[in-house]
Order: C-alpha cells, then structure tokens, then sequence
C-alpha cells in the first residue's frame, strides 16, 4: 500500500478569505489528506488569536467543502519552522497560492529556501482563480477597519466575526455581506 499523499497549507489567515477558500478547495483534490498550518506568527499582530482563526477556518471548510473533501481537510496551528511541521505531519508538499506575479519572487525564494532545509518536500503553487485574485487579508482587514463593504472577499460567517472584533476594539466597522 502506498503512503497518503499529504499537502500543507500554511499561512496566518487573519482572517480566512474567499481566496484562501479557492486554493483549499483546489488543493484538497491534488493531495490524499490536506493540512491547513495556521502560523502562529505574533510577530505579524494578528487580529484573531490562533485558535480563533483555526475556529474560523473550520467553520468555513464546513460550511463551503463537499463533506467527501472536508472530510480529508485538518486545521493546525503551528509556531516552528514550517518544514520541520511538515515533516512531523509527514508531508511530500507545500501548497502555495499565488494571486499576482508580484507574489511569485518572494514565494520562489521561500521555495528554494524550504527545499534546501527539506529537499523531500515539494513546494507546488497554485494561482488563485481570476475572481479572487486581488483578494488579501491585509486589505479586507483595512477595508473593514474603515467601513467598507468586505462581503465580496470574504464569507457572511467572518464578515459577522469581523464586525464583532473592530468594535470590541472600538474601531468602525459598517461592513456589510450584501
């Protein structure tokens, strides 16, 4: 019997975007089991904790995944190297989505910096598909921050959690979904 192909996945996701969703959903078909690494990254001054963006994630794969997929998709957070992680998860891929040719040089040098601590792990990139391209987590975030309508780059569900947040933190936040 041949070993499982396992992909990861890895990124902050702060928060999960309908981009992020597309790549999962594309990912999951290329793979037999799809690890989603949640980066705990404080560095970054995440909006939501860890868990809650693994919460987030989960919800979302539920929500959005034929059940035969998200039945195959884990969500783990994760504060190492990446390639050590994938290699405790025993991982052949790194899944990474690109969304303009601006991403593909940092992205190459991440790939050639991971294939020189773990030359058994691929790293394989996916282009977001043509509707999500321009979708990023920083700019929903700002969007939101300042008012804006975020219900096309991201699900009602975290539209909801997001609203929630910028005013615990008394920032405006008349986002809406529609």
């Amino acid at each position: 019997m041949s070993q499982p192909r396992i992909g990861i996945y890895p990124g902050t996701f702060d928060p999960i975007t309908n981009g992020h969703l597309d790549v999962i959903l594309r990912a999951v078909r290329l793979v037999d089991r799809l690890v989603i690494a949640v980066a705990r990254n404080d560095g970054k001054g995440p909006l939501f904790k860890t868990d809650e963006r693994v919460r987030m994630i989960e919800q979302e794969i539920k929500a959005e995944a034929d059940p035969t997929l998200a039945a195959r998709i884990e969500v783990k957070s994760f504060d190492n190297l990446l390639m050590n992680f994938a290699a405790a998860e025993r991982a052949g891929v790194i899944i990474r989505g690109l969304r303009a040719v601006s991403d593909f040089e940092y992205e190459f040098q991440m790939a050639g910096m991971n294939a020189r601590l773990n030359a058994e792990i691929e790293t394989v990139f996916l282009m977001a598909s043509e509707g999500v391209q321009f979708i990023s987590s920083r700019f929903v975030k700002e969007i939101g921050r300042l008012g804006g309508d975020i219900g096309h780059f991201v699900s009602p569900r975290v539209v909801a959690q997001l609203k929630q947040r910028f005013k615990q933190l008394g920032t405006a936040s008349s986002t809406s979904a529609d």
